[in-house]
């Protein structure tokens, strides 16, 4: 059974197996997740998820982010995958469309932290729970998300049960039963894309909060069902209503390294909108290049090309057509999103605040933006972008890009991602000591000084 496969893959796995460059690949995954959810933390989100996880209270295991005081392992997974996701700045496997790090780099803290787990032993946990939530939702394509489901609250208490159960000293046995237990909490539901609430950043955190449960009790003696994936009442039949073909979840397992290919994203919204913004960008470079003027009031139209699989998550009723409802509804309103861009010239975290969203005049120029669905053979989350600008006097100018920034076929490295993580945290000799820390967490003899410079961080 694949549960069992990938469990014995796991159970078996050692740093010294990884390769550097898989390794250097998750402590980056890992340094934009911590930054992400310091962000959040310093612009005050995620605070119910926060408030609630104190409340939980429990023997002090593991420390939320920027916090002093701990808490039990489950409840400090739970917060921390809230914190990371609350942005919707986190990154995602394309072929998965699956945020991995938000669900397991949070369990891996907690767990690490509370069994005083080395620095590798925790990257260890880390690439083996990165690696099963790609390659999860790799196996079904949208499948998930076809069905009124978050693929990243489908695969995520799976993923995170592996990386804690290794931390608890799981062997496969207790790894499958793990993930057997794992996946029946399994779900996360997209409705709030109809109402722009923001229950969808509460995923990762019940994800984590699960994955750790579950490895708990399968190393308590409880038993999960090792049909889990392929059963017939199992995870794809039951949330994606496919067969999925087992061999390729486990494919090339320890040669392949999905883990190596998510994308970090450069904009703080959801991914399958980055390729168009993108080539609104390269549009208006390629106009400001030309000695255009390319101000909001000179544009009479923008027509941007779509992923078919994108347009019920970015596109819905509603878009383009009124504001957004909520801050969140504007981080999956594409046309909206474009006009920010128009009118600012850029989409950061500060284009998605209350105030931000109510401006009439980027409201009105999201009226001016028309998509076009267009096949595409690759993942919608790794589809190239075109966007044609059209002006007042009849001109247009052209935007195209292969892929979006930061995805595998344009990716961020080393450099790129400490500064996008300097942007989150503030800058300054504590954030330098932190990424410092995360990249050198391979040699460390403990996870907590990380936990220990991010409260100083989010206090600083």
């Amino acid at each position: 059974m694949t549960a069992r496969r990938l469990a014995s893959w796991a159970a078996g796995l050692s740093v010294d197996a990884i390769p550097e460059n898989t390794r250097r690949a998750a402590l980056r995954h890992l340094l934009d997740g911590l930054g992400n959810g310091i962000g959040a933390r310093r612009r005050d989100q995620g605070g119910p998820g926060l408030t609630v996880a104190r409340g939980l209270g429990g023997p002090a295991q593991a420390h939320p982010l920027g916090d002093t005081d701990a808490i039990s392992a489950p409840a400090a997974a739970f917060v921390n995958g809230v914190l990371m996701h609350a942005l919707d700045f986190d990154d995602t496997h394309a072929g998965a469309l699956v945020h991995p790090t938000t669900v397991v780099a949070p369990a891996v803290l907690a767990v690490a932290e509370e069994v005083d787990a080395t620095g590798a032993q925790a990257v260890t946990a880390l690439v083996a729970g990165l690696e099963v939530a790609c390659r999860l939702g790799a196996a079904a394509p949208h499948g998930f998300h076809a069905r009124g489901l978050h693929a990243t609250a489908v695969v995520g208490p799976l993923a995170g049960a592996v990386a804690a159960g290794l931390l608890y000293g799981a062997d496969a046995d207790v790894l499958t039963d793990a993930i057997g237990i794992a996946a029946s909490s399994s779900g996360g539901l997209l409705e709030f894309l109809d109402t722009g609430a923001n229950t969808k950043t509460l995923h990762p955190g019940n994800a984590g909060f699960s994955g750790v449960l579950a490895a708990r009790l399968a190393m308590a003696g409880a038993s999960g069902p090792e049909s889990v994936l392929e059963g017939r009442r199992g995870l794809y039949r039951a949330l994606a209503d496919r067969d999925i073909d087992p061999d390729a979840i486990v494919a090339e397992l320890g040669t392949r390294w999905e883990s190596a290919t998510i994308g970090i994203k450069p904009y703080p919204s959801c991914q399958l909108m980055h390729a168009t913004l993108d080539a609104v960008s390269a549009a208006l470079d390629a106009a400001g290049a030309q000695g255009l003027d390319v101000t909001p009031a000179r544009i009479a139209a923008i027509t941007a090309d779509v992923h078919p699989d994108s347009l019920e998550i970015v596109c819905g009723p509603g878009t383009g057509t009124r504001a957004p409802r909520s801050v969140y509804d504007a981080k999956f309103d594409l046309p909206w999103s474009v006009a920010a861009l128009v009118h600012d010239g850029a989409v950061t975290v500060d284009t998605y605040t209350e105030s931000s969203i109510a401006r009439a005049e980027v409201a009105t120029t999201a009226g001016l933006v028309e998509v076009v669905s267009v096949p595409d053979d690759r993942p919608a989350a790794d589809a190239a972008g075109r966007a044609v600008i059209t002006f007042d006097d009849g001109s247009r100018i052209v935007g195209e890009v292969p892929c979006s920034r930061g995805t595998s076929g344009q990716p961020m490295d080393d450099a790129a991602v400490a500064e996008k993580f300097r942007g989150n945290t503030g800058g300054g000799d504590d954030t330098e000591a932190l990424v410092h820390a995360v990249f050198a967490l391979g040699d460390a003899p403990s996870v907590r000084p990380i936990l220990t410079l991010a409260a100083t961080v989010v206090a600083g």
